[in-house]
């Protein structure tokens, strides 16, 4: 009601207030929120320099998500392996596709699990790369005091509603240091105006988040750590639950995970989710198509065999870990998975 009895719904106080609150509790002195996450990335990688036939390096295991932003600026994927444990970026990889030459990369912080940001970025600083970290399913992840989203150059966030951060529609923003990167988004988000009707850099676009959608995020970011901590809660018991069967856990439980998804990898994936369902419990996969080898864009370019990540995506399964989940159905889950082993 605050906002209606406003009559101001677009960049108005609450957008204003929740960039302050955010980059605050991000650690960065500039916020520039938009209307979602993939923006966020486009605008990014615009506000850094990459353009058309540049290079971006990338994991192929995220969504597609940034390859969507990398393709948007007319920009080339340059897709990487992961780490067998962690399934972030690997360093190696990373530090083989940097003699490629390309322009920026973007860090995903898969599943809320940090990636090995600060090799990645120090890998990137000494190459000259831009670095640029796709922080959607990581808020609140940090590291030694520091928290996702302020270790490159840009971090980028989107708010959709099954985020950790959620609003009641679409919603996204960049965080970062550089005052002149912050700038050139501001511009982009709306038109390319450096003032009202002067249109002062190409490719500008309508991507604005309302006020309704700023002044829920501003409620429910004092709770975000809370919410982060029933995550990751709920994760521990499932650890703990799953450490003698022949699953793959996730890597850490601690304030480097923002418990976004709770993910294992096992063989028998099918039958693994078709025992689970049985039992009402409801799984997903998060992602079962590598980047590189979606139909849309054929050739994509790849350093190495990407084996880790198309093992990944065979086996990768999510179950059922979020904020209020009761006890009652955290046990469930810890049954119905546990007696697909016993069987």
């Amino acid at each position: 009601m605050r906002v209606v009895q406003s009559n101001w719904y677009v960049l108005g106080g609450e957008v204003s207030a929740f960039e302050r609150e955010f980059a605050a509790y991000i650690g960065t002195p500039e916020c520039v929120s938009l209307a979602n996450g993939t923006d966020a990335l486009e605008l990014a990688l615009r506000a850094v320099g990459v353009s058309a036939d540049d290079r971006v390096v990338c994991v192929a295991n995220a969504g597609f998500y940034g390859s969507t932003a990398i393709h948007a600026v007319g920009a080339t994927p340059l897709y990487v392996d992961v780490e067998e444990r962690s399934l972030n970026m690997a360093p190696a990889a990373l530090a083989e596709a940097l003699q490629h030459k390309p322009k920026a990369i973007i860090v995903t912080h898969l599943y809320g699990q940090l990636a090995d940001i600060e090799a990645l970025a120090e890998l990137a600083r000494e190459a000259g790369v831009a670095v640029i970290e796709d922080c959607a399913q990581a808020h609140g992840a940090a590291l030694r005091g520091r928290r996702a989203g302020s270790f490159g150059d840009v971090g980028c966030f989107s708010f959709y509603p099954t985020k950790n951060l959620g609003a009641l529609g679409d919603g996204g923003a960049v965080v970062c240091r550089d005052r002149e990167i912050a700038q050139s988004v501001r511009m982009l988000r709306q038109y390319g105006w450096s003032t009202k009707y002067q249109v002062s850099v190409p490719h500008g676009r309508n991507s604005r988040l309302d006020e309704m959608q700023a002044a829920v995020l501003r409620t429910k970011l004092p709770r975000l750590d809370a919410s982060n901590d029933q995550r990751r809660n709920i994760a521990a018991r499932y650890n703990a639950a799953f450490v003698d069967l022949p699953l793959t856990l996730p890597p850490s439980t601690g304030e480097a995970y923002a418990g976004h998804l709770y993910v294992v990898r096992v063989d028998a994936r099918e039958a693994f989710r078709e025992h689970l369902r049985s039992h009402d419990v409801a799984t997903d996969v998060h992602y079962p198509v590598p980047d590189h080898l979606q139909a849309a864009y054929p050739g994509a370019q790849r350093v190495g065999t990407l084996a880790f990540t198309e093992r990944a995506c065979r086996t990768v399964v999510s179950l059922p870990c979020f904020p209020g989940l009761p006890d009652g159905d955290v046990a469930q889950v810890i049954h119905a998975v546990r007696s697909f082993f016993a069987r």
